[in-house]
């Protein structure tokens, strides 16, 4: 089913009599039983008001079209969504419906906060076939029941977004990226640390152990007006005194796109792990993947892993304080270890109640969450 409108969505749900399995562009590779719902077809900028800093889309709108639109304007998404494709090896068109299901975040989370934190509004359908509306258009007019953050991430489990409102801003006149070349993971987390505790505004902290030239490479993006950004960058440069071999590289979109994206990845074989964790665990995590190849983001709060096929990566990390979620994986392997980490016994009992309300069929992606 693919409706073209918000009541064409209503009554495909309205009239299910088994379960719906809910994708928009199709780009994460997700699959799972039931009647395929397409929102792809949801189409469209309904309200863009650059002096406000808001935009309001159909869920089906292809975020490359928002992008565009933002760009003429000199403004972005600042929460600079990854794009699955390369990772994942999937066609298709991510749409920001998508992204809202997911809270795709990227490298900027640190500074500016996850997509959740630009939504405004919503509207979506719940397994009831009910329209829900929640949240405003503009920033003044965010009331109510905060919905919006929690469809944020729900992966299609508790209703199908059609419409959502969105928080933008201004695109920085300039941008840096200082690069500290040969660190271990334990190091690069240190000096991730010291970027992110100084007073220098930073907007991205990550580390590749691997870089393009075979090095370990950790980078600290900066961001806003020129003289502010060449000042920011004399001083982190500075901070960085104990080590050694440390560089300013003002061309920073392909550095930060490899980052969101994962690109060291990309076309390689093997399972691919995203773990959530406090930054200061990250080189001990790192240490008990057992020299999987990994990329760090978020100051080292984010940690993407490359392992063998099949292999249980939850069972090496142990219990630490976060999550590993299994991105990329053979089918089998999905079925196995399952997607998601498995939630604790009191926050299961709360996602199932919320399904229950929103879902009170249990026909919207079921399985996919627990």
């Amino acid at each position: 089913m693919r409706p073209k409108t918000e009541a064409e969505l209503t009554e495909s749900i309205a009239s299910a009599d088994r379960p719906l399995w809910v994708r928009g562009g199709g780009t994460r590779g997700i699959f799972g039983d039931g009647d395929v719902v397409e929102t792809g077809a949801l189409d469209g900028v309904s309200l863009y008001e650059p002096g406000a800093l808001t935009i309001v889309a159909q869920a089906g709108t292809p975020v490359r079209t928002i992008t565009a639109l933002l760009d003429a304007e000199g403004q972005r998404l600042a929460f600079e969504p990854m794009d699955h494709r390369g990772l994942l090896g999937t066609v298709g068109e991510p749409t920001i419906g998508g992204v809202v299901a997911g809270n795709v975040s990227g490298p900027r989370r640190i500074q500016v906060g996850a997509c959740r934190d630009f939504l405004l509004g919503v509207r979506f359908v719940n397994g009831a076939g009910e329209i829900v509306k929640n949240g405003g258009r503009v920033m003044k007019n965010v009331t109510g029941y905060d919905l919006v953050k929690l469809m944020a991430g729900s992966f299609g489990t508790l209703g199908v977004l059609s419409e959502v409102s969105l928080k933008v801003l201004p695109k920085p006149e300039r941008s840096a990226v200082v690069k500290v070349h040969g660190l271990s993971v334990s190091d690069a987390q240190k000096a991730m640390s010291i970027a992110l505790t100084s007073p220098f505004d930073v907007s991205g902290a990550a580390h590749a152990p691997v870089g393009v030239d075979g090095q370990a490479v950790t980078m600290i993006r900066i961001e806003g007006f020129e003289a502010s950004v060449a000042y920011r960058a004399r001083q982190l440069v500075a901070l960085f005194a104990e080590f050694a071999d440390v560089t300013v590289d003002t061309e920073t979109s392909a550095v930060w796109q490899s980052v969101r994206d994962v690109a060291p990845f990309h076309d390689r074989l093997g399972d691919v792990w995203r773990m959530s964790c406090k930054p200061s665990d990250s080189p001990a995590l790192v240490a008990k993947t057992g020299g999987s190849d990994v990329v760090l983001d978020w100051g080292g709060g984010l940690i993407w892993a490359l392992t063998d096929a099949g292999s249980d990566l939850r069972a090496k990390l142990g219990s630490f304080d976060g999550y590993a979620t299994l991105v990329r994986a053979e089918p089998d392997t999905f079925a196995t270890l399952g997607r998601f980490q498995p939630e604790a016994r009191g926050v299961g009992a709360l996602t199932s109640a919320l399904r229950q309300k929103f879902d009170p069929r249990g026909i919207l992606n079921t399985g996919l969450m627990g």
